[in-house]
């Protein structure tokens, strides 16, 4: 059987380059909106952490209606530590939308999601997007594509791809760039017309490989893929297997949803080459093959890529423990994470030395970081260590996660990009430069680039963009440079004051204010000098005859500076731990004692 009047499609492409912009126009004029509907910019991006980032982070199914047929598109994430997301989606459809910036080209990501479409043999929709920038250069970018495409082994059709040229923010496509688009119909005739309907034996036994979880507090899991073979209904008895074990065990579908726009729509039976979702199945994981029980056969998963990096996450255990979380257990602690294992097949979790600790592995800092704003979105309280790489043996050497870095910066600023390449052990593969910038690739090893982010802005005055993606394990590189200055760490547990914050500040850079709780051990800013200095933030001002307490307000403090969850994890060092809440984030040493940490201190020394 073929589906004429089905098409599942997915939009991959480089972080920026515009893919939920582009689904927004496609959902208005496949007929998702009402004319006079409020529409919000990116409306895929339904996740608080998406909007205020202004990046994809999870996989978003939707549909449009173009001329009867029903076009089911996949939204995928664009940055490289949400690759895994990128990776179990594609077994999902049966083409794919590659856009490309017109004017920044195919990027890391946009090499590392069409290797993976072209391994699985899916069709591309060669789209270059952003055509109205006054920088655009469609006709190089054209060609860095088919470079791109014949270095990653292409077949004969696949460099034969149609090419369609958008505007995603005006909502127009054109098949030639010298004319004006009006609308999307181009592209959706081009979807139309170069994408393969789905195909399969209606009449045979059931048979849906999941690709992707959802949760739901009323219904538990909710399982998300394509249908294979067969049909499926509610109350259908099914036999769960995986194709890497022998394990099979049977259940019942409940609910059966299609997606129709932005929402899902129960349904009382799907057909081959439907994307559905289903609840009922208690313990349904990603990987895992749905099937028939007169016919039990399991497909095969893609393998998602190796995490390169972990931090070790443990109960909070600073003096303000308790005090503004809601889940502050081990117990809690340990459910949220393996919970998270399950609907993210990227993360990896494993118990810790002890029962209050937990390693979790991921794909970098950011897919780090997201966990972890997550976590205290939810109201869990925990603390979290610095992220390290994760080495392997390869022909008895230890080597480390090299990753391929691309950065686009103003022409004066790559003296400053090639003098922290060179003290970070990377090594310049490719040099692209026009008339205003440069376009740099570097290979450079995962410790590198940990806490790089906030330095690479400062050096290009926030003008950079820096991508990478995981290159492969190399040999180990040398040394890298550790964090330039020391800590200014509270002496005594209080409320800082602003007689003990002038004094502090003429010693570093603060963190905090006047009225923040500190306690002894936390780290309220940073020093120019590389060592830790202890600083008095809670010391007020002794009221004599002469001197009244009034006087602090004529004290001018400098602005602090507030670190984000990201600039918290590039700060800290291995001695250091980062105290997570839903109200606060506080960097903390391990050990919170002045004089417990000068001995320690001392013994290393002596040690060396």
């Amino acid at each position: 059987m073929i589906r004429n009047d089905l098409r599942n499609i997915a939009i991959i492409a480089h972080v920026d380059h515009g893919k939920t912009t582009l689904v927004d126009g496609m959902l208005k004029q496949g007929g998702v909106f009402r004319d006079n509907e409020y529409v919000p910019a990116r409306v895929m991006d339904n996740n608080d952490i998406e909007r205020e980032r202004g990046i994809t982070i999870l996989a978003k199914n939707t549909s449009a209606i173009y001329n009867g047929i029903k076009i089911n598109i996949v939204d995928t994430p664009g940055h490289s530590d949400f690759g895994g997301e990128v990776e179990r989606v594609l077994k999902m459809i049966n083409g794919v939308v590659l856009l490309v910036d017109s004017y920044e080209g195919p990027m890391p990501q946009t090499r590392f999601v069409l290797q993976k479409a072209l391994e699985m043999n899916h069709k591309i929709i060669i789209c270059i997007n952003k055509i109205d920038k006054p920088d655009a250069r469609c006709s190089e970018v054209l060609e860095e594509i088919y470079e791109l495409l014949i270095e990653l082994n292409a077949s004969d059709s696949q460099l034969d791809s149609p090419i369609v040229y958008c505007s995603g923010r005006a909502g127009t496509a054109t098949l030639d760039p010298e004319v004006k688009g009006v609308n999307l119909v181009p592209l959706f005739d081009t979807i139309i017309n170069h994408i393969d309907p789905p195909k399969g034996d209606e009449n045979g036994p059931l048979q849906i490989l999941v690709s992707s979880i959802d949760y739901n507090d009323y219904v538990g899991r909710i399982a998300i893929g394509r249908i294979e073979r067969g049909e499926m209904y509610p109350n259908m008895e099914v036999a769960i297997c995986d194709y890497y074990s022998d394990n099979v065990y049977k259940s019942k579908i409940t609910n059966i949803y299609q997606f129709d726009g932005l929402s899902r729509m129960a349904v009382d039976v799907a057909k081959v080459g439907d994307i559905v979702s289903f609840s009922g199945i208690e313990d349904i994981t990603i990987s895992q093959t749905i099937c028939h029980p007169s016919k039990i056969e399991a497909l095969p998963f893609v393998k998602i890529g190796e995490p390169t990096l972990q931090m070790l996450f443990c109960v909070n255990d600073s003096p303000f423990a308790g005090k503004e979380g809601k889940f502050v257990t081990s117990r809690h602690l340990r459910a949220r994470l393996f919970k998270e294992q399950l609907k993210d097949v990227s993360i990896k979790v494993e118990d810790g030395s002890t029962a209050d600790e937990f390693i979790v592995s991921g794909r970098g800092e950011i897919h780090l970081s997201i966990l972890i704003e997550n976590m205290r979105r939810e109201g869990y309280e925990f603390q979290v260590g610095t992220p390290r790489v994760i080495y392997k043996t390869i022909d008895g050497k230890k080597c480390e996660p090299i990753e391929k870095l691309t950065v686009d910066v103003p022409n004066n600023c790559v003296g400053a990009i090639m003098e922290s390449m060179g003290k970070r052990q990377g090594e310049l593969i490719n040099m692209t430069a026009n008339e205003n910038r440069t376009k740099l690739e570097f290979l450079v090893p995962s410790r590198g680039l940990l806490g790089y982010r906030s330095d690479f802005m400062t050096q290009t005055k926030g003008e950079g963009i820096l991508n990478s993606v995981y290159d492969s394990h190399k040999s180990m590189k040398g040394t890298m440079p550790r964090r330039p200055f020391g800590a200014l760490v509270a002496f005594e547990t209080g409320e800082a004051v602003t007689y003990g914050l002038y004094n502090a500040q003429n010693r570093g850079v603060l963190f905090i204010t006047p009225g923040t709780q500190v306690y002894a051990g936390m780290v309220v800013g940073y020093s120019p000098k590389n060592e830790d200095l202890t600083v008095n933030v809670c010391k007020r001002k002794h009221v004599t005859n002469m001197r009244a307490a009034g006087a602090d307000d004529a004290l001018r403090l400098e602005s602090p500076r507030i670190l984000s969850l990201e600039e918290c994890i590039g700060f800290i060092e291995p001695d250091e731990i980062l105290e997570v809440t839903p109200k606060s984030l506080r960097i903390r040493k391990t050990i919170l004692d002045h004089s417990e940490r000068a001995r320690k201190a001392t013994k290393e020394k002596r040690a060396e």
